[in-house]
């Protein structure tokens, strides 16, 4: 692993004998702060301001109506919709399993629209998993992410390919970041920044403005501790009821604070020590910040259940990377990144879940244990997968693999950008960087100025850039998902409200669990036996005729 992020962001030092011990390490000394940096404010966000939350209400009016004879009965028939599909999905990924041999075998390489498309990136490959993304998904998400995949690689790619030797070296290979690759990468990060710039903009304000006239009307800022002027008559007896148990299980506000700075005490030493190239003085200003940045993320949050960890999270990212400069700054922008997206996401995750626990009559100090345990859990679970995946699978994160990763290569580059400045982009990748990235902020604005009705039908341009450098296929598989629940929804609309997520949650979860047990045959070495690949008919003659000479 050393050597491939040493390759890849181009720093030596830092990391160099990773371990499984050392990134659940890394988890555990930076996966609580966000946790402790809002409790203090649960009474502010759910009674004294009100915000919906509108995840969580949706999450706590769902598990109300399971404790209702109704609501119960359709329980019991979600779940044996979502094991049949669970089932089917396992099965079928272990059935394709058999057909990949090598590299480019299987189902995935199956030319659904021709040999000439399928170089293109389009074609479909058969991923339970993606239909069932596009299941859940909103329509416009879908059509957003292929309409990205045909104006990047239906267009402008096969267009940018023609001026090799003029716009970059035509010796470079398509995986160059001198090369197609750098403007794959950075025109999707122009979009992703524009996009992201435009709603930071628009919820920070809101942000800003609420907060305003939330203060405006009270004669002291409320803190967690006080009790609330809500209790009063003109609230019904369940509004009291929610209020009563919510403010019992107190955690102490105290309590809170010291966890804080007893956790940020701790990280500040340990995280330079794991990560040389991120100083002790660039941990301790991120801390400083992050629990103003993480209240903004989870009022905004609340008000338009929108969060922008991401957002913050590249704000991290260019200021830490400048900050350090050539010397380790890809690397520590990096990290700073994982630190504050961790910080301002987990916040908001905690406040969603404080409105469900407030709508739901649980007590608050159960919600905040189960998350101290939940995120315990997620410090050892997830690196073992990943540990899983990075040892069973040599292409992990590489361009073109089963499991590329893009956002991981975008994040990196944008680090790049931070350090280097704009002195990594081939020829006019800046100019189309500058159109991409306005073009981002007028289709976000022409969204909002037309309105929730017609807005609705204007493409979303964070969508649109995933598949400007992983491609489109994954959006046809999405769209396949899309279709499939548009007809059943003609045919019968209330079955398909009531089961749709139940099959798409079937379809996702088996095939991903079947990756645990690909992974440990990859591992003990166990291969496919088969390998299934396409030729054009020009090149399977000339293989038959090939075979024939040896045989």
């Amino acid at each position: 692993m050393s050597e491939r992020v040493a390759k890849q962001s181009g720093d030596n030092g830092g990391f160099k004998n990773p371990s499984l011990g050392w990134i659940i390490g890394f988890l555990f000394v930076v996966s609580f702060l966000g946790l402790f940096s809002v409790v203090p404010l649960r009474k502010i966000m759910i009674i004294d301001f009100k915000l919906t939350y509108p995840s969580g209400t949706a999450t706590a009016h769902l598990i109300n109506s399971f404790h209702t004879p109704q609501g119960a009965k359709l329980a019991r028939k979600q779940v044996k919709t979502l094991g049949k599909f669970f089932s089917f999905s396992f099965l079928w990924g272990f059935f394709q399993w058999f057909y990949t041999a090598g590299d480019g075998c299987g189902f995935i390489s199956f030319p659904t629209f021709g040999l000439k498309a399928q170089e293109n990136m389009f074609f479909f490959d058969f991923s339970a998993t993606y239909v069932g993304v596009g299941m859940i998904c909103p329509y416009i998400i879908n059509i957003s992410v292929l309409l990205g995949g045909i104006l990047s690689w239906g267009l402008m790619w096969p267009l940018i390919e023609n001026r090799k030797g003029d716009w970059f070296s035509a010796d470079l290979p398509k995986k160059n970041m001198h090369g197609l690759q750098g403007y794959q990468v950075f025109i999707a990060i122009a979009l992703i920044l524009g996009d992201g710039l435009y709603n930071f903009v628009k919820v920070f304000t809101r942000t800003l403005t609420g907060l305003f006239y939330q203060f405006r009307g009270q004669q002291s800022l409320p803190v967690a501790n006080q009790h609330s002027s809500d209790t009063s008559d003109k609230l019904s007896y369940d509004d009291k009821r929610r209020i009563q148990l919510f403010l019992k299980d107190q955690i102490p506000t105290w309590f809170s604070v010291a966890g804080y700075v007893t956790i940020a005490t701790i990280s500040t030493i340990v995280l330079p020590f794991i990560f040389p190239e991120l100083k002790w003085y660039y941990v301790l200003v991120i801390y400083i910040f992050a629990p103003t940045l993480a209240f903004c993320n989870a009022y905004g949050t609340g008000l338009t259940d929108w969060s922008l960890a991401s957002t913050y999270g590249k704000l991290a990212i260019f200021t830490i990377g400048a900050w350090a400069g050539p010397n380790g700054g890809v690397l520590a922008g990096l990290i700073a990144c994982g630190v504050m997206m961790n910080i301002v996401s987990t916040a908001s995750d905690l406040m969603q879940d404080f409105k469900t626990g407030y709508l739901t009559l649980a007590s608050p100090r159960s919600m905040f244990v189960s998350q101290v345990i939940g995120t315990a859990m997620g410090c050892i679970v997830s690196p073992c997968v990943f540990w899983l995946f990075y040892n069973a699978f040599d292409d992990l994160g590489l361009p073109g693999s089963q499991y590329a990763a893009p956002f991981g290569i975008v994040y990196r580059n944008m680090s790049v950008l931070g350090v280097q400045g704009f002195s990594a982009l081939p020829k006019d990748c800046l100019l189309l960087c500058y159109v991409f990235f306005g073009a981002a902020i007028l289709i976000n604005s022409i969204k909002d100025m037309l309105g929730k009705k017609w807005g609705s039908y204007i493409p979303l341009p964070m969508a649109m850039a995933i598949p400007f450098y992983l491609g489109p296929y994954f959006a046809i598989d999405m769209c396949v998902g899309s279709l499939i629940l548009f007809v059943w929804e003609k045919l019968n609309k209330e079955k398909a409200a009531a089961f749709a997520p139940a099959v798409a949650s079937g379809l996702i979860c088996g095939d991903g669990i079947w990756t645990l047990p690909s992974s440990i045959l990859a591992l003990a070495g166990v291969q496919p036996p088969i390998c299934m690949k396409f030729l054009s008919r020009a090149t399977n003659a000339r293989v038959d005729n090939f075979l024939n000479s040896k045989s």
